[in-house]
């Protein structure tokens, strides 16, 4: 409707005629009657020189063997004198053949609704979507370069969200799991249990908690997941000093010992490890990174910016894990993990990070649990809690044992029985207070240990572990 439109309104034009303005429309029917008459002319000479031509083949086609090269040219002479008129009267290619006058482009012409836009001299390029490739540097988010001096106006204008409370400096826990359900359904069970025991602990010692169960970035899958839930807290949580990373498959098993916060003043990162595994051996078990403290400050927003780009899915993760696997000592030929990308991040830029890490092996910030769960009893009778080391560990974890995962380093039953051993140990510690305490280690049920008095404040005053005044060194 658009082009028909065009053609017939005063402001289309065709082939540019004489006629007066009033007369336009008539002047455009007498020229498209012509162009028809002239196209049938053309049409009847072109049938005749077909014609004409068939018959000259034919002939040529009989006599050729009588016909010498002499004769041939002649035939062919003739040939080319007979088309020559006809073909000097048929339209060229530039003039249209329809019965339609052909409409004058203007230089400004009205564009209808149905017409498609006139296309721009230079149109712009649209680029392809882009594709992570391992030449690609990831980032975690907006690169963030004054985090110490907003943070510090932020705590003068809300004094209300002190980053010390009670003498102590503010610690949030972060913990967490996979967002769908476990693959073996007893996997939840002990998950639960994993997060009774935090919350447990962080009620008992003042400390927030977070349990997150969301992929915040689709790239940081697996062991990653961490990096940007860690970024993500400290930003939203300024008056959060520590953030305290532990694994869901690690368990408090000295409920009443503390970290000694008062020894990382200079520090940003405390994380369980050993010198010599770390700086001679390089080896990448030298730390852990299933329970670490990170401080909420700029030089460690710097430092997950530059862990987080070995994480990404795919070639990136693949090529890394490559690096990674030649640079460390025994390390299996697999994709890049969060611990062996932080170990070779910080040997590889050693002067740049080092001076504030704290590699921590006095007490068991991580505990591997093969050489523990089995000692407990042990501890119970000769060693007192609040030492956080061998003797009472700080922490249990459960590493290889992956009670949520569809396949582990080791055996299903074994695991299972080891966790229900730690938690029990350290839920005895809770119950306590309330007069109770587990029938075994192995055992879900409680039993009474003291009777009920007309003076309960004096078990709160003997049992609550954050009234204990134990001595806690050996």
């Amino acid at each position: 409707m658009g082009q028909d439109a065009l053609r017939t309104s005063g402001s289309g034009g065709g082939l540019s005629t004489t006629a007066a303005p009033n007369g336009g429309g008539r002047g455009r029917g007498l020229l498209r009657g012509g162009w028809q008459v002239q196209n049938t002319s053309i049409n009847i000479k072109i049938m005749i020189l077909c014609g004409f031509v068939t018959i000259l083949v034919l002939l040529a086609t009989v006599s050729i063997g009588n016909l010498g090269s002499s004769n041939a040219d002649a035939v062919n002479q003739n040939l080319i004198k007979a088309t020559e008129p006809i073909l000097a009267e048929s339209p060229s290619v530039s003039v249209p053949t329809d019965l339609e006058e052909p409409p004058k482009p203007e230089v400004n012409p009205p564009i209808a609704l149905e017409e498609p836009p006139k296309p721009e001299a230079n149109p712009p390029t649209v680029s392809p979507k882009p594709e992570v490739k391992p030449n690609v540097t990831y980032t975690l988010g907006p690169k963030i370069t004054d985090w110490d001096s907003q943070r510090k106006v932020w705590l003068n204008q809300n004094p209300g969200f002190p980053s010390i409370v009670n003498g102590k400096a503010r610690i949030l826990l972060l913990t967490g799991s996979p967002p769908g359900p476990c693959d073996k359904p007893i996997g939840d069970y002990y998950l639960l249990k994993s997060v009774k025991n935090k919350i447990d602990y962080c009620r008992l010692h003042g400390i927030e908690i977070v349990y997150n169960m969301a992929h915040l970035d689709e790239e940081l899958s697996g062991y990653w997941t961490k990096l940007p839930m860690i970024r993500r807290l400290m930003l939203s949580h300024p008056e959060v000093e520590w953030i305290w990373w532990m694994d869901s498959d690690a368990l408090f098993t000295d409920i009443l010992f503390e970290i000694p916060l008062s020894r990382y003043e200079k520090h940003n990162l405390v994380i369980h490890g050993y010198p010599d595994l770390l700086f001679n051996q390089k080896s990448w078990v030298a730390l852990n990174t299933g329970v670490f403290l990170l401080r909420n400050c700029q030089w460690s927003l710097d430092l997950l910016d530059a862990w987080a780009p070995m994480g990404p899915k795919g070639p990136v993760r693949d090529e890394a894990g490559k690096v990674l696997t030649a640079y460390l000592k025994g390390r299996p030929a697999f994709e890049a993990d969060d611990q062996s990308a932080l170990i070779y991040l910080l040997l590889s830029q050693k002067d740049k990070w080092m001076e504030k890490v704290y590699v921590e092996n006095q007490y068991y910030l991580h505990g591997f649990w093969e050489g523990l769960v089995d000692k407990y009893e042990e501890m119970i009778e000769k060693y007192h809690p609040g030492l956080g080391d061998e003797r009472w560990p700080f922490v249990t974890h459960f590493v290889g044992c992956k009670p949520c995962g569809s396949y582990a380093d080791y055996a299903e039953e074994r695991c299972f029985k080891s966790m229900e051993r730690a938690f029990n140990f350290a839920d005895n510690q809770v119950l306590k207070l309330y007069g109770f305490s587990h029938m075994g280690l192995l055992s879900p049920k409680v039993k009474r240990i003291r009777n009920e008095t007309v003076s309960p404040l004096e078990f709160v005053d003997k049992f609550d572990i954050r009234r204990t005044h134990e001595e806690t060194k050996p």
